[in-house]
């Protein structure tokens, strides 16, 4: 299997010959984390087996939030965590994408236009439900950005897990009357109002370059039944602590062509794609998210500060279907190092340190 962390090695150097002064710092910085994850750079461990003397050395993950090889383990966690809230009712899946002439200036000033995506995309779903018109409760919204197709083109939507009923004024719980949870063009036009507000107050000047006929054009937003949750929450969570591929996607890789596996939209069907190696690296890198910038946003009764109400309104609706509360399963305990050799249980003989270096400009470790 190719990595991305040795496509970065190999052609690294010369992207950021050409590129590194128009390139932000925290692409940098994630550049130069999977160039030294899992290598001496990072420090790590020496395994000794008692048995039959074999040695073997384990280098520390970078854990960036972009590394394909990295959050595998935290990813199965939130998960599990996300199962353990799932109430029984139906979930909707609602996608809100913007029009391709908004993709360049979200781009360019990703911070500052990803939240009010964010913002506004939530804020029309909870006010819409929150209408006697149409629903009229509190809903929980679980939200997780992503800003790519599969051919790594940038393409930011954000898709939200919405439970199917949501919590009364006075406390109960209410399901919709109807198969769908809201009315998609009202939808639409309530977040491209609120979206194109925004926007003008945040940033007028990007505002000003926008063409005036993307404000009266159709927005999509998508909205389908997934039924209990399950399997929306798993594909949500595949890409909550990587981006835009796995390192088992990426077929070949040479000095002329980066190849690598996706599967169509249109028909589901898997190609193949080849790309020169900076295009590859320029794709991904312009996924990378700012710093601390949250892409997995939680509102309604999904709230933080909403989990005891939620957990109150889990165990009613089950006593109310008289079926027992599913109680999530401890998680695994780790499994211990064996020996390759005599599959014997290894100890650490000795713990290695990082190498040390500061700047994320320089060349990487």
């Amino acid at each position: 299997m190719i990595a991305l962390a040795e496509i970065l090695r190999r052609h690294g150097a010369e992207y950021r010959a050409r590129f590194e002064n128009r390139m932000p710092l925290d692409q940098l910085r994630v550049m130069q984390a999977i160039t030294a994850c899992r290598t001496p750079a990072l420090g790590g461990h020496r395994w000794h087996c008692p048995t039959c003397g074999e040695d073997r050395f384990s280098y520390h993950s970078c854990g960036n939030r972009h590394c394909p090889a990295c959050g595998h383990d935290d990813a199965q966690l939130w998960l599990n965590r996300q199962q353990a809230l799932l109430l029984p009712v139906t979930y909707h899946l609602c996608t809100f994408t913007v029009p391709a002439a908004l993709r360049r200036p979200i781009r360019a000033h990703p911070r500052e236009a990803l939240a009010i995506l964010f913002q506004t995309a939530s804020s029309s779903l909870l006010d819409l439900c929150a209408n006697p018109q149409w629903f009229g409760a509190l809903p929980g919204v679980s939200g997780v950005l992503h800003t790519w197709t599969r051919l790594l083109e940038y393409h930011p939507h954000i898709h939200f897990l919405v439970t199917g009923g949501g919590e009364m004024p006075d406390g109960s719980w209410k399901t919709p009357s109807t198969s769908f949870l809201v009315p998609v063009h009202a939808l639409s036009a309530v977040f491209r109002a609120r979206f194109r507000d925004a926007l003008r107050k945040t940033l007028p000047a990007v505002f000003a370059t926008i063409a005036p006929e993307t404000w009266r054009r159709d927005w999509v937003v998508h909205v389908k039944p997934v039924g209990g949750g399950e399997k929306a929450l798993l594909y949500l969570s595949r890409y909550i602590y990587r981006v835009a591929l796995a390192n088992r996607h990426i077929l070949a890789a040479d000095s002329r062509a980066i190849r690598f596996r996706y599967r169509r939209s249109e028909d589901g069907q898997s190609r193949v794609a080849s790309l020169t190696p900076l295009e590859f690296l320029r794709r991904f890198l312009q996924h990378v998210l700012p710093s601390r910038f949250v892409k997995v946003r939680h509102f309604g009764l999904h709230h933080p500060a909403r989990r005891s109400t939620l957990r109150l309104m889990r165990a009613a609706l089950y006593l109310k279907l008289k079926q027992p509360i599913p109680i999530p399963p401890p998680p695994p305990e780790p499994s211990p190092c064996l020996c390759p050799q005599c599959r014997a249980p290894m100890i650490i003989a000795q713990r290695l340190a990082p190498l040390r270096y500061t700047s994320a400009r320089g060349p990487p470790p």
